[in-house]
């Protein structure tokens, strides 16, 4: 989880996404984190945590569902929302909550 430590605490926002192999919505959300990537580029980093290969970050963050997602900057978090999104809403937040793609 050090490594997971370094990275959230970064001044770049981290949106991380918390996902399972077998999660329909979850298969869903990959090709609209592709999206996002293209659209914001180097303002965001995107990380995918498999919840069933990483039970200790997920559970130091109390994920009980999957898609679940949560953006970082600086260690703090800004947000969190369970449930699959569109690369537009999920950029609509993070424009709001730290001023990336404006």
């Amino acid at each position: 989880m050090s490594n997971f430590n370094k990275i959230i605490e970064s001044e770049t926002p981290v949106l991380v996404d918390f996902h399972a192999t077998w999660c329909g919505p979850c298969k869903v959300m990959a090709p609209e984190l592709n999206k996002l990537k293209e659209v914001l580029g180097e303002g965001i980093r995107i990380l995918k945590i498999d919840v069933e290969r990483n039970p200790g970050t997920a559970g130091h963050y109390q994920v009980s569902g999957v898609p679940t997602l949560i953006l970082f900057q600086n260690g703090r978090i800004l947000w969190r929302q369970s449930g699959a999104m569109s690369a537009g809403q999920l950029s609509q937040i993070i424009r709001q909550y730290t001023g990336v793609g404006v």
